[in-house]
């Protein structure tokens, strides 16, 4: 097919109107932006339109020809469903081409209200497989925006494999972190990225260190600081990609810059649909292009793995610093403590919570059978120098789980693509008697329910800020929910009171802050040597902020990257509050099998009413970690209202 203006879509941000006409000047096709509320960029109130502008946006883009797309893609909490509801039939009452989303609160609340509004996936959706794209199409979702993390070759695969239309980050600012699997700035500060507010703990200082010895390995820099996606000099590649929408991050950038940037890919691209063989780039328009730059210029994952050279060491280039490091809380934090000596306990279920204890080996799977725990979570990632469960190991598992009349539960990755999700399949075939699967997101929870009867139990990596979310999740079959790690009691304890989907918290253990697919030990250990020395990765490593808080780094056996929080969560002193919850869960892949057995019984007699005190003295002294409390040191994860 002969291409046209219309084969492909340039995608322009805007925050203000003005910006917003700019782009379209330009020679954007279309325009996204946002409302005051409900949105990833919530940072300035002089930025998003109010509802008379978004309707005259509507108005004004449809007579120049333009479609606009309406962010509501951030995590909406339970007090936001209410008014969330009411902005829905706004929109649908003035009708813009699109939303882009993350919350599955609100693809299940469109529904329900019986509304007629065409929604995409946001790349907070982290959408990287064909099983995911199949949930989403069920629910009439007709474009995603894939994760930043896919090259072209896999993009191409999920459009040729679904039928789906696909969006892709062309330029602008770039997470380091998997997107919506980021949760440093709501845990540290009670902003979450999820929710609109990152601070970018990505762009702080660091230093990269032996964890065990304390060597100081790669001083101070900006280790996770990536330069800007730009795409502009691989303008045919990316046509030829098959991807319809080239968007163009900065929503919060001038007019200048957007109208800027906007002309250059038009024009680029214009140029090569007009004459693809006899294309080449205007080095006039890519010389002013490089000179105005604000970080260093990449192109990412797009046909490569990213390196060290994609990172803004020096930080020279970067725009402005958000935040610092901090020193996180302890666990009996004076400001905690006074959160929970002034909230009720959760009300829900009449009967002891399960407690359930994720695992990484199989010894430690028999010290949390031994020591009380109700489940076990075993299998998905495991971090070296430990290897993946083999399956007479899982085998062994659950028959030692069974003698004991404990559940055993099939653990799934955070980031589950393709490749593994055949894996995955190939392991169910094996008909071993798991109790279920706790699945990381859409697209092994598809695979599950296709290829299997076990029960399907929904990790935190989904994000679950809200009862309508939860729906979402039992009406695909979901048995029971865990609560995002970025909410505060009172928000959980709302959820889980307002929830038809029984939910399981996370109480204590080491949870990562991000999740990446960069390569930190290949990027900072010196000399390092992916053929000569790959028992490297086997060591432990960790990074240093400015607060001087270690952030271990875990590698897991897919090569992605685990950083760490500085402290363990420990939410013991307060564990009588979260009784009402259906299960209450040990994050403990990172403890030996000693560390499992002590913390498992510790809070098996904290759930009976039994003292824990001596035990629990021993096992500070044990633990790899200090322990803090989280977010719980706030009343809320502040949201966009």
């Amino acid at each position: 097919m002969a291409l046209t203006r219309k084969s492909v879509e340039l995608l322009a941000p805007a925050g203000t109107f003005e910006t917003f006409k700019t782009a379209i000047d330009a020679g954007a096709d279309a325009v996204y932006l946002g409302g005051k509320h409900f949105n990833m960029r919530v940072h300035k109130n002089d930025f998003n339109l109010d509802d008379d502008e978004l309707k005259a946006a509507v108005k004004y883009a449809h007579e120049h020809d333009v479609k606009l797309d309406i962010t509501l893609n951030n995590l909406i909490s339970v007090e936001e469903i209410p008014p969330l509801e009411k902005y829905l039939y706004f929109l649908n009452e003035i009708q813009p081409d699109a939303i882009i989303v993350q919350d599955l609160a609100v693809v299940q609340l469109i529904k329900k209200l019986g509304l007629n509004i065409p929604i995409h996936a946001s790349v907070m959706m982290n959408i990287n497989s064909i099983q995911a794209v199949e949930v989403l199409k069920k629910f009439g979702i007709k474009r995603v925006v894939v994760s930043r993390e896919l090259n072209f070759e896999q993009v191409k695969n999920l459009r040729e494999k679904t039928g789906i239309e696909t969006e892709y980050f062309i330029h602008g600012d770039m997470c380091f972190a998997v997107s919506g699997q980021c949760i440093h700035s709501g845990v540290t500060f009670g902003q979450s990225g999820n929710r609109g507010r990152c601070l970018k703990p990505c762009r702080w200082a660091w230093k990269f260190i032996d964890e065990v010895s304390g060597e100081v390995l790669d001083d101070t820099s900006y280790k996770l600081a990536l330069g800007d996606m730009c795409m502009l000099r691989n303008i045919p590649e990316l046509i030829q990609s098959g991807i319809y929408s080239f968007k163009i991050e900065g929503r919060m950038r001038p007019p200048e810059f957007v109208s800027r940037i906007v002309s250059a890919y038009r024009r680029a691209i214009d140029s090569y649909i007009a004459d693809p063989t006899g294309y080449s780039l205007d080095e006039n328009i890519w010389q002013d292009f490089f000179e105005k730059r604000v970080r260093k210029f990449t192109t990412l994952c797009a046909f490569n793995k990213p390196t060290k050279t994609e990172i803004g060491l020096s930080g020279k280039r970067e725009p402005r610093f958000f935040s610092e490091g901090m020193v996180e809380p302890n666990f009996d934090d004076a400001k905690t403590a006074d959160i929970f000596s002034n909230e009720t306990a959760i009300k829900k279920d009449a009967v002891k919570p399960e407690l359930t204890v994720r695992v990484s080996s199989l010894d430690a799977a028999k010290a949390a059978i031994s020591n009380g725990a109700n489940t076990i979570y075993v299998g998905g990632e495991v971090f070296k120098p430990l290897k993946p469960f083999t399956i007479e190991e899982l085998k062994s598992a659950v028959e030692l789980a069974h003698q004991a009349n404990v559940k055993i539960i099939l653990n799934t990755p955070r980031v589950t693509r393709d490749n593994y999700l055949n894996e995955l399949a190939e392991l169910l075939s094996k008909k071993i008697k798991f109790d279920g699967v706790l699945v990381s997101n859409l697209g092994s929870l598809n695979l599950v329910k296709n290829n299997s009867t076990l029960p399907i139990f929904a990790d935190h990596s989904f994000n679950i800020f809200n009862h309508e979310a939860c729906e979402f999740l039992k009406n695909l079959g979901v048995q029971r929910a865990t609560a995002s790690l970025e909410m505060s009691f009172a928000q959980v304890k709302s959820v889980v009171e307002n929830s038809t989907l029984p939910l399981e918290i996370i109480v204590h253990g080491s949870t990562e802050s991000m999740v990446s697919e960069h390569n930190l030990i290949s990027f900072y250990y010196p000399n390092y040597n992916e053929f000569a020395t790959p028992a490297i990765l086997n060591k432990h490593f960790a990074l240093v902020d400015s607060a001087g808080e270690i952030h271990s780094i875990r590698v897991d056996q897919f090569n992605y990257n685990h950083i760490y929080f500085g402290k363990d969560l420990c939410l013991l002193p307060y564990i009588e509050k979260f009784i009402g919850a259906a299960a209450l869960r040990i994050e403990a892949q990172d403890y030996s099998p000693e560390v499992v057995a002590q913390v498992t019984k510790i809070y098996r007699a904290a759930i009976d009413g039994k003292n824990f005190d001596a035990d629990f003295d021993e096992l500070k002294k044990i633990t790899p970690r200090k322990f803090g409390s989280g977010v719980y040191k706030f009343k809320e994860s502040k949201n966009s209202i």
